[in-house]
């Protein structure tokens, strides 16, 4: 057995045990400019450009670059604001907000990668189509990354002896990976950050299905003409494909309950508050401790339990988990000041941008907080985001779900739908794109990405906010 993932769960239960979070640094981000923001687009930036100019050098090197970039804001902000704060706004980051999502996405990466389903699936425009449709009612259910893990290997497996297969890792991450998560709390962060913050479970699936149905049959549609001509072009080379027609089964079906599991870790967190804990005068919620204790040993139950044989023939590897992981570390650092910025509203340095949300007679305008909250969620973490605009709204729970409604769907919406318009919009977008370069997939690159995702999305969204989001 491969010892990365024992060694990993080490670290990870060693984290848990003794670096407690400690407080937010008190830093007064109306102070910030947005120089401080220069580290993060250099992130971005290296992500979109250094693998198109030196693939070798990227796959390499990318986490000393990553390290790079995180540096150029610590240091710096060490300098300036001193060491102490900066620690501990780094702990903040690392252990509150970055460790949680790093043993979230652990769990329900170890956990789908031991189902494989075996059989003959061929990726057909039908199949593939199913497929998307079949990932997109799942996502609400369990989580956008639940069922992006569970369901990539297979529809990758499905078209292996195509040679058009980009488009059908686009169109998944855009509905499996994003879209199809906006129904509840459960499907993605932004959600469940509102259920926190006392929106009803099943409000999300009352407003927002409508512009679901709308976002998923158009894209569906797209996605079903434009593989039909990509299979017509395959078809000789598909019709040479002989063989046994095998009937599909699921291996590794212990995994199944198991991803039931780490959907249930994720509820008890929101509904349970049982008080916390204080550790080396620092507070964590019980149910954060637990639960992360949960996705743990779930994690290393699967990897004990799944015949390697299992995940061998899923092509599973640690190699998309890691990249993940480094990569999202340096995001989380370096978005520290332009989430205090957004943070800091009117009094910030993006109070310009604050501003469009409220018309002339100061009364919100939901197409706006509709295109704000979504664009910055393209880029930045869209569970503070979605906060963020949120708290701007006003904050309360019962006032936005009756009179603020459509404010309020339209910062759901945005949030959830708009992570899907680049590779780091949402965590499964990066995973995904990973797992299938892996396989053989080449990938749009960054920018490439992004033109796909302007050139489908930004109509469908547009039509959303005409007949959703107008008023």
């Amino acid at each position: 057995m491969n010892s990365k993932p024992w060694l990993f769960l080490a670290a990870l239960a060693a984290v848990g045990l003794f670096a407690l979070p400690a407080q937010a640094a008190d830093v007064d981000a109306s102070k910030l400019s947005l120089w401080w923001t220069l580290p993060f687009v250099g992130v971005l930036l290296s992500i979109a450009i250094v693998p198109l100019v030196s693939g070798h050098f990227w796959h390499r090197f990318y986490g000393l670059v990553m390290l790079g970039w995180a540096l150029a804001f610590l240091v710096p902000a060490s300098a300036r604001l001193g060491i102490s704060p900066v620690f501990d706004l780094l702990m903040h980051t690392a252990l509150l907000e970055y460790v949680p999502f790093v043993l979230l996405l652990f769990a329900l990466f170890t956990v789908a990668g031991g189902v494989h389903i075996a059989g003959t699936l061929r990726g057909t425009p039908g199949t593939n189509t199913a497929i998307l449709a079949l990932g997109t009612a799942m996502a609400s259910l369990t989580g956008t990354t639940g069922a992006s893990m569970l369901l990539v290997r297979p529809m990758l497996r499905a078209n292996e002896g195509r040679k058009h297969r980009v488009h059908t890792m686009v169109f998944f991450i855009f509905l499996v990976s994003n879209i199809g998560g906006c129904l509840t709390p459960l499907g993605d962060p932004p959600l469940f950050l509102g259920f926190l913050k006392g929106v009803a479970f099943f409000w999300p699936t009352e407003h927002l299905f409508a512009p679901l149905l709308l976002a998923s049959a158009l894209l569906l549609l797209v996605y079903h003409q434009m593989d039909s001509r990509y299979f017509r072009r395959d078809a000789d080379e598909l019709r040479e494909e002989t063989g046994r027609i095998e009937p599909l089964r699921i291996q590794g079906g212990v995994n199944i309950p198991l991803l039931m599991l780490v959907v249930l870790v994720v509820l008890m967190e929101g509904i349970w508050h049982p008080g916390a804990v204080t550790f080396l005068k620092q507070e964590l919620a019980v149910e954060v401790v637990i639960g992360d204790f949960l996705l743990i040993a779930i994690a290393a139950y699967s990897i004990w339990a799944t015949p390697p044989l299992v995940r061998n023939a899923n092509g599973f590897t640690w190699g998309a988990m890691i990249e993940v992981a480094k990569v999202f570390a340096a995001i989380f650092v370096t978005i520290i000041p332009a989430i205090a910025i957004l943070k800091a509203g009117r009094d910030g340095a993006a109070a310009p941008l604050v501003d469009l949300v409220t018309n002339d007679a100061g009364q919100p305008i939901p197409a706006m907080y509709f295109w704000l909250t979504g664009l910055l969620s393209s880029f930045l973490d869209n569970a503070p985001t979605y906060l963020i605009f949120f708290n701007l709204a006003g904050g309360d729970a019962q006032q936005l779900m009756g009179e603020g409604a459509s404010i309020l769907a339209a910062i759901s919406a945005g949030a959830v739908f708009m992570g899907a318009n680049s590779y780091i919009g949402n965590a499964p977008n990066f995973m995904v794109r990973s797992i299938a370069e892996e396989q053989g997939v080449k990938m749009p690159s960054f920018f490439g990405y992004v033109l796909w995702a302007a050139v489908i999305l930004l109509p469908v969204f547009a039509l959303m906010t005409v007949i959703f989001f107008r008023s």
